[in-house]
């Protein structure tokens, strides 16, 4: 079954890092996901750019499309990138998420894909 591991990141953490530190985290996401890819779980990955200028939010009222700026204003965490993987179980799942090397800095969200009615 797959399962999205989002990561949640504390806003402005990313600029409290040297560049060499921001490398250096994100090889070691890099090495992450190659370790799952060759272990047969990783669908896909995605890192996210920091929430900054071109970050947008559309609804749709009254039948018309809106564009808002950014992310919702009042988060104090923002989505940095994503993780997905299949697994036999949702305890593989979490396991898999607890040797994400982000889970040190942030937060990883485990959810099941599945249907929105369900």
């Amino acid at each position: 079954m797959p399962y999205l591991l989002l990561i949640h990141e504390p806003q402005g953490q990313r600029a409290t890092r040297s560049q060499a530190e921001g490398e250096a985290a994100y090889a070691r996401m890099l090495e992450f996901g190659s370790s799952l890819k060759a272990r047969g779980l990783l669908l896909a990955a995605e890192s996210l750019l920091s929430q900054d200028a071109s970050a947008a939010r559309v609804q749709v009222r009254g039948g018309k499309p809106q564009v808002l700026d950014g992310p919702f204003a009042e988060a104090k965490e923002m989505v940095g990138g994503f993780f997905l993987v299949d697994c036999a179980t949702r305890e593989e799942a979490l396991a898999i998420a607890g040797e994400c090397p982000a889970a040190a800095w942030a937060t990883v969200e485990v959810r099941g894909l599945g249907p929105c009615f369900a």
